[in-house]
């Protein structure tokens, strides 16, 4: 019989947003679409579940609290299920339960994308509201302060103490693992005095703390991005050991983006870009189509890098390619809008191989 896809979702103790986007794919066999709402038979078995007995016991960790989600980039690679040039990135096991954000543009991103759940606030107004437990706790604090494209103010800079807000949430949640996100600027040498002020804040927490410079494109991402990734563990887990890199050779521009070459402008596919001139200040680097992209920014104000061969700025769709979403993540805002929350997302696939290793620390392992 079919019944709701809130209700199937209910029975089988799963969020609704993994199903319906899992109902979008075709990966349920019953699943129909009547008018604008999902319904499924309640016999078929939930793909989430057919490989394990119970596969929310065999993952050990299930909810999962994010901060500063964005568009939903970092959330997307956490909770999986996507495909990217070809290749499948599959569900993690993980729901986000809980998720905030400032930006109402990129909130109505995240809820075409990942779920309805999203806070659009001031995190510092929404404390209150966070769940009372949860496994993970996933964010990426704001880095204008510490970018060597932005104010390099580090402590000094009025966002800088965004990072006590993931504090606050550990405390309030207290996770088995916390994942927090920035810039590979963190560990330059300016910026040393912010650095050991974060780690030690971290470690008053009473979590093991690991911390790793990634470059993206060591993981299929086709951008040479530095970030790093501060991960606390529950003493008495396994370490944390980060993802080792899975290619030899990085995903270039050309590879990432070369069949859109002959598309036109569409608005819907977000292959929209912007007709600013040459900047004297930025924007006026070329891709090189052998390499992988430059680092996408988000507070270029129209001028995104140059297409590696065609005599404009790359689109919305081209940049989204090189930060590696997928092209089913659709972007309803303006190009403007759609350019910050592209530039200021997590690399969905960096993300996910992240996850992964996040996966492996439970006791046993």
């Amino acid at each position: 019989m079919l019944i709701p896809l809130g209700k199937y979702a209910a029975e089988h103790e799963t969020a609704a947003d993994t199903l319906r986007r899992m109902a979008v794919r075709g990966d349920f066999k019953t699943a129909r679409k009547i008018g604008r709402n999902w319904f499924i038979d309640n016999r078929e078995e939930s793909p989430l579940f057919q490989s394990s007995p119970d596969t929310r016991v065999a993952y050990g960790f299930k909810t999962v609290v994010s901060l500063f989600s964005g568009c939903g980039g970092m959330d997307l690679g956490f909770t999986g299920g996507f495909n990217f040039l070809g290749t499948d990135y599959p569900e993690t096991g993980l729901e986000i339960i809980w998720s905030n954000e400032i930006n109402s543009s990129a909130c109505q991103t995240y809820r075409l994308n990942i779920g309805d759940h999203i806070i659009n606030d001031d995190i510092g107004n929404v404390l209150h509201q966070l769940p009372s437990a949860a496994d993970v706790v996933i964010g990426g604090f704001p880095c204008q302060d510490i970018s060597i494209n932005g104010k390099m103010l580090g402590i000094n800079g009025k966002r800088s103490n965004l990072y006590t807000y993931i504090i606050k949430t550990v405390e309030t949640v207290r996770p088995k693992v916390f994942v927090a996100e920035n810039v590979g600027g963190l560990l330059l040498k300016h910026n040393s005095l912010f650095l050991d002020k974060i780690l030690n804040d971290f470690n008053s927490l009473g979590y093991e703390i690991n911390y790793h410079r990634y470059n993206a494109a060591d993981y299929g991402v086709p951008q040479t991005r530095d970030r790093v990734f501060i991960v606390g563990t529950q003493k008495g887990l396994p370490a944390f050991s980060p993802p080792p890199p899975v290619l030899n050779e990085p995903v270039t521009a050309r590879e990432a983006i070369g069949d859109l070459e002959t598309r036109r402008r569409d608005d819907r596919f977000s292959h929209i870009w912007s007709l600013a001139n040459v900047s004297g200040e930025q924007g006026n680097r070329k891709l090189l189509a052998d390499r992988p992209g430059y680092t996408i920014r988000a507070e270029c104000h129209g001028n995104i890098h140059f297409h590696y061969s065609l005599p404009r700025r790359i689109s919305m769709r081209e940049a989204a390619r090189i930060q590696s979403f997928p092209d089913t993540f659709i972007f309803p805002c303006k190009l403007r809008e759609t350019e910050r929350q592209i530039g200021n997302a997590v690399p969905p696939v960096l993300a996910w191989h992240v996850a992964q290793a996040v996966l492996k620390i439970q006791p046993g392992k």
